[in-house]
């Protein structure tokens, strides 16, 4: 199957060529013609199956059909995500397949100035890309009306579910009309957002690749013995050891994102942490840096890294083992994209071992855990010996005599 199969626009057409992809993927094959007709779809499949596109191009298409579109005020679609990375790449994509339409778009997120924001949209728009709590912002301010909005969007909806933002996305949900389209995407599909489907969404068309808690068949998932002293040394063991081209690396804490990146610094890595702490200017400048390969190393928190949309990540590093088996999902989808083969490497210590559990539990499957060749694992601490009192069987008496 082709492009050409889905009748879009030749003005979509083009940014579809000028972007380099000739077939779509398995999601886009399933996803993009019942949001062609108009019906609401829930799209449910892996990370770093294409997703984005799935949701964008209908959309497009609809524009090209809509007279005057380019004098439009209000937003005629909406598309809600979790994190403003998130939100710039879908506004990238946005305009690379629109770079032959007159679309307009105006992203919004916090971290940035609010006054920018509003003007941009006070001059209108035919699409807003939103991080819920900022859309809220303008709302409270009516810096812009959802009245008129015709797609609704809600992409990543499992994590905007884990990050706490559902609230906020019911609340933005009540100022969009009732008779919309509604596109739902996630990774996983849990209890939540069934009952969420339930409430927004009119007899949708269920699309699902695979099964949502598996990951794609390209990434090769290895774990290894690590306790928590020796997790930095092993990183870097494998660094030197492996030929290889990207690796994305997941820490728990920004605190730990940090020590990792100046280790890495300290043996002659380049490397660039990305995390909440970071300022929005630094971490498109990290982001920017790492697409354009002028450092190897991305070390980044959950948070922070949701949504990356980076092509050809060759090495996932799960530094700590996630505590939530659907983190484990969303993390090594960052690799494995496009039919590419990618490799996930996990990190266990004693203690996170009840994490790997609930990943073989949501995955179905049983993995060894082994040490890595040729590392040089540090001898285990013995516990040091308490030394007897000298009047030792004297004590042992006296304590058989003891009446609490």
């Amino acid at each position: 199957m082709s492009f050409l199969s889905f009748g879009l626009h030749e003005s979509i057409m083009q940014g579809i060529y000028d972007s380099g992809y000739d077939n779509p993927t398995e999601i886009q094959q399933k996803a993009i013609p019942p949001a062609l007709q108009g019906r609401d779809v829930i799209g449910c499949a892996p990370t770093g199956t294409g997703k984005t596109a799935a949701f964008v191009l209908p959309i497009l298409n609809k524009l090209t059909q809509c007279p005057d579109s380019d004098k439009y005020v209000h937003p005629f679609a909406l598309i809600l995500t979790p994190t403003r990375e998130l939100a710039l790449q879908i506004e990238d994509s946005i305009k690379t397949y629109g770079s032959s339409t007159p679309v307009r778009t105006v992203c919004v997120y916090g971290g940035v100035s609010l006054e920018n924001q509003v003007r941009a949209l006070r001059k209108g728009c035919d699409i807003v890309v939103a991080t819920p709590g900022r859309l809220l912002d303008h709302l409270n301010r009516r810096s812009v009306s959802l009245g008129a909005v015709d797609v609704l969007v809600l992409d990543e909806a499992d994590r905007m579910f884990d990050m706490g933002f559902i609230h906020d996305v019911r609340k933005i949900i009540s100022y969009v009309p009732t008779d919309r389209q509604t596109l739902l995407f996630s990774a996983t599909m849990s209890p939540d957002i069934k009952k969420l489907i339930s409430g927004i969404q009119k007899k949708p068309v269920l699309v699902e690749i695979g099964s949502p808690n598996t990951p794609v068949s390209t990434v090769d998932q290895q774990f290894y013995v690590a306790a928590k002293n020796t997790k930095l040394d092993l990183l870097v063991h494998i660094l030197k050891k492996e030929p290889i081209e990207t690796m994305l690396v997941f820490s728990r804490t920004k605190h730990g994102a940090d020590k990792i990146a100046r280790r890495l610094a300290q043996n002659g890595v380049s490397s660039a942490a990305l995390h909440a702490d970071r300022s929005q200017s630094q971490r498109k400048k990290a982001l920017d840096d790492f697409k354009q390969r002028r450092f190897k190393v991305l070390v980044a928190t959950d948070i922070a890294a949701r949504g990356l949309d980076i092509d050809k990540i060759s090495h996932v590093v799960n530094f700590d083992t996630p505590a939530f088996a659907e983190d484990y999902i969303h993390r090594i989808g960052r690799t494995g994209r496009a039919e590419e083969t990618g490799t996930a490497v996990t990190f266990v210590d004693d203690e996170e071992k009840k994490f790997l559990k609930r990943i073989e539990y949501l995955t179905g499957k049983k993995f060894d855990v082994k040490k890595y060749p040729d590392f040089d694992y540090p001898e285990p601490e013995k516990a040091e010996s308490v030394p007897r009192p000298r009047n030792w069987q004297a004590f042992q008496r006296k304590m058989r005599g003891y009446r609490p």
